[in-house]
């Protein structure tokens, strides 16, 4: 077949990568613009655009993919099919329809759970025992057209958004493949998702700004969810201070170190290799952290060169 291929972050290099090296012919990449990065404002290449100029593939770059002027070029590329992977920008009708197999997308969830902008964080977050990738055969709306294929992942006990953006990535390529198979053995079965569904909003650093008032367990998925980005964060001795790990004290933890309930956030338990807080319902160990200014710290290290008291109360200013 002949492919056109949509996408611009790192999680949808492997799906490109796999169809590069595949019998198709993937004749075209798009991908968002070219985007200024740090203080000095340099305009950086989007992972896929840098995958796809090492394998020689034109590269395009629509500032808005539905104002019609890119269509003529999609015309002229001809393709069979349109691969979509977190591309960012939304499809207009004439593109949908231009392909003789439309535009399939590779999505980073198992659908009608978990549609919009970022599933995999939501999924940790939520805590959700298993995720996955979905195959679909993209309409007009927001991740709503028909399933095409599904796989499911199990998630580990310490699962973060990190390690379950890697693993999912490279379930989309192989995915592809199959179903492009099927397509042109006209073995396709689309399923349609149903009405039921949920939405995995956009995240922003506020997003990581940790809320002790909540329980522990919340907490502790929150902080796996955003990790590695946006990270969660609080505030000590009026500096931010990022956690990156923590575990759940369980009741019987508690009671056998006499640890009498706290305001929340409070550290209610702290020696050379601990430290606990307080929250909302239970206690946060954590295992990870990092002040500004300093690097991250596994809790005994960070503790050796901090006074902290017990009692200290974190929050952001």
């Amino acid at each position: 077949m002949r492919i056109v291929f949509m996408g611009t972050p790192d999680f949808a290099v492997p799906t490109l990568e796999t169809l590069i090296q595949s019998e198709h012919e993937v004749v075209g990449v798009v991908t968002q613009p070219d985007r200024p990065k740090g203080r000095s404002g340099k305009l950086q290449f989007s992972p896929v655009k840098e995958a796809a100029v090492e394998a020689q593939i034109p590269v395009f770059q629509p500032e808005r993919i539905k104002d019609g002027t890119f269509y003529p070029v999609l015309q002229e590329l001809n393709p069979d099919v349109i691969i979509v992977v977190a591309f960012g920008q939304i499809l207009p009708k004439e593109i949908l329809e231009l392909p003789k197999y439309g535009c399939m997308n590779v999505h980073a969830s198992l659908l009608p759970k978990l549609r919009g902008a970022a599933p995999i964080q939501w999924s940790v977050i939520d805590g959700d025992p298993e995720s996955g990738v979905t195959i679909m055969q993209m309409d007009e709306g927001l991740d709503t057209g028909d399933m095409l294929m599904v796989q499911k992942y199990t998630l580990d006990a310490k699962e973060t958004g990190g390690s379950l953006f890697d693993k999912l990535s490279q379930l989309g390529g192989p995915m592809i493949l199959e179903v492009l198979k099927q397509a042109e053995a006209g073995e396709l079965h689309p399923v349609p998702q149903g009405e039921e569904y949920t939405y995995a909003k956009m995240l922003s650093k506020e997003t990581g700004k940790l809320d002790f008032t909540r329980p522990a367990v919340e907490l502790e998925r929150l902080i796996r969810g955003l990790n590695p980005w946006p990270s969660c964060y609080t505030g000590l001795q009026g500096k931010m201070l990022k956690i990156w790990d923590a575990d759940i004290v369980d009741a019987g933890q508690q009671a056998a170190e006499q640890i009498e309930k706290g305001r929340c956030g409070q550290i209610v338990l702290i020696d050379k290799n601990r430290l606990w807080i307080q929250t909302g319902d239970g206690c946060l160990s954590v295992q990870s952290l990092q002040l500004a200014g300093k690097k991250r710290m596994n809790i005994a290290d960070f503790l050796h060169g901090m006074q902290i008291d017990c009692g200290t109360i974190l929050a952001c200013d």
